[in-house]
């Protein structure tokens, strides 16, 4: 398995470094998709690893990956920018108050109408991301 990072690693242009591999496990070495920050892998791998990694090298690794199609970048509301190790086209809930982010089958959204395009473009793909919060905060007291 670990020749399967270090493969990954290469593939995008990376040396397949200790602290690399690390970050290949546990991104991968999963059955579950994993949507994270970069901040909340730095977190995880240290806690794992029990080791410092530099946030730089967690950052230039995710996109590196990201640029050779192993991860997908996901941005909400411009200020926070998940990562998700499920690559193929997909939609997602994002829960406001617990910030998790989880996904939503293709099957599971039906899209019965579109926007005219402008003149010259198509459609290259449509991703919905429905935030959520609790119904309390919607009610008067």
């Amino acid at each position: 398995m670990k020749n399967h990072f270090i493969d990954r690693l290469r593939t995008s242009g990376l040396r397949p470094t200790k602290q690399r591999v690390e970050i290949c496990k546990i991104l991968f070495d999963r059955k579950e998709t994993f949507h994270f920050t970069i901040d909340r892998l730095k977190k995880i791998i240290e806690k794992n690893t029990k080791s410092k990694i530099s946030l730089a090298t967690v950052y230039n690794t995710v996109h590196a990956f990201k640029n050779n199609g192993y991860v997908k970048e996901i941005s909400l509301h411009g200020n926070k920018t998940f990562f998700d190790t499920n690559s193929e086209n997909h939609h997602h809930l994002y829960d406001q108050e617990t910030g998790d982010l989880l996904d939503i089958r293709n099957e599971d959204i039906l899209l019965s109408k579109v926007p005219p395009l402008p003149k010259g473009k198509k459609i290259k793909k449509i991703e919905i991301t429905i935030s959520i919060e609790n119904n309390s905060h919607n009610q008067k007291k």
